[in-house]
């Protein structure tokens, strides 16, 4: 069921269309999977033909990579054929303000920290996990550019950063032939679909392939949880992102999703991710679950196959809002084309400026 392969970006690294993310490996959260449990889930995961498991430093409290290290040295071997991605830019140390953000001196304690817990030589995949509005983008690009001549960081991409950063971060690589930015790793799903207006575009141009995260908005679109029923909003300490979460978009959302998922017999889960990838610029899609029944349940949605009225309910349902410039810069085309299609496009309903008169 995973073994369905992309290249990720403009790169030759070919990871699995569903990737494992081991946010819940380690730690003392509610959600929280030992080292027994989490190595069930790796294994499930590979026998599903899986290759790309998504790490970081912070996650379990930085326990998580400590479990995936120890799973990786129990099975000789197995490491060069899994593709190992962590992420730097979270502080886990109190007290010390280098231990976190884009800077060199946290970076490269970051990576020699992950690399000693994975137990291995090299980290395939490394995310910039968040912002770090303190560091010029042009240290943070020099020293992975660093880290990847050194062979310790085969490719590097940027997680949860503003598209205007992403830019910055791209031409610095281009101007100053520096390691290239392949991905993104983004929030996205039918209830989180703000990406569209800028990375997605961006994404698209500068060939960087998008890795969605929190696919099923932390469990909003699994169908258990509804806005007029709060019973069961605090199993597995869920209660506070599903306050945030179940608006009245969020359940007109559902409601369609759960229409969609009696067609095909399917579940709202596995339709809100077969909605995923569906999405052209969508590469691969991270998966968080919290045992090998649930991984294999999910796993059966990259067997659907919607159809185009299915997608058209699935996108009319939440499609994101468009602020100003977003929305002026989706009429342009109408203002500059004339009324005519262009490369397969015709100008939008409503496009063009009031300004402009036509003879």
């Amino acid at each position: 069921m995973f073994d369905d392969f992309v290249t990720l970006g403009r790169s030759g690294l070919r990871v699995s269309r569903y990737a494992l993310g081991t946010f819940n490996f380690g730690g003392a959260q509610p959600w929280s999977l030992d080292a027994t449990a989490a190595g069930r889930l790796i294994a499930q995961y590979r026998d599903l033909g899986g290759n790309f498991l998504d790490c970081a430093n912070s996650y379990g409290g930085g326990e998580a990579e400590t479990i995936l290290g120890d799973y990786l040295a129990g099975e000789p071997g197995l490491r060069d054929r899994l593709v190992i991605a962590t992420k730097f830019g979270s502080n886990v140390r109190d007290g010390d303000p280098n231990a976190g953000g884009g800077g060199r001196k946290s970076i490269l304690q970051s990576v020699e920290a992950s690399l000693r817990k994975l137990r291995t030589d090299r980290v395939d995949l490394l995310w910039m996990h968040i912002l770090d509005p303190l560091t010029p983008m042009d240290e943070t690009m020099r020293a992975l550019d660093d880290l990847v001549r050194a062979g310790k960081v085969l490719h590097v991409g940027l997680s949860n950063i503003p598209a205007w950063k992403v830019a910055e971060a791209h031409w610095l690589a281009q101007w100053r032939n520096l390691v290239p930015v392949i991905g993104l790793q983004l929030q996205y799903s039918l209830m989180e679909r703000n990406i569209e207006v800028e990375h997605v575009p961006l994404a698209r141009a500068y060939g960087m392939g998008i890795a969605a995260w929190s696919p099923l908005k932390s469990g909003a679109l699994s169908g258990r949880y509804r806005r007029g029923d709060a019973s069961n909003h605090n199993a597995e300490g869920r209660g506070s992102f599903l306050a945030r979460i179940l608006d009245e978009k969020a359940e007109r959302v559902l409601d369609v999703v759960l229409q969609v998922a009696e067609r095909h017999g399917a579940s709202p889960a596995q339709i809100a991710l077969a909605w995923l990838q569906a999405q052209p610029w969508v590469a691969t899609i991270l998966l968080g679950a919290n045992d090998a029944d649930q991984l294999v349940e999910n796993a059966a949605a990259s067997r659907i196959t919607l159809s185009a009225e299915d997608l058209a309910a699935l996108d009319a349902a939440g499609p994101p809002a468009l602020t100003y410039p977003a929305d002026f810069a989706r009429r342009a085309t109408g203002s500059i084309s004339g009324g005519t299609r262009i490369n397969g496009i015709a100008p939008p309903t409503g496009g063009g400026s009031p300004s402009q008169s036509r003879r």
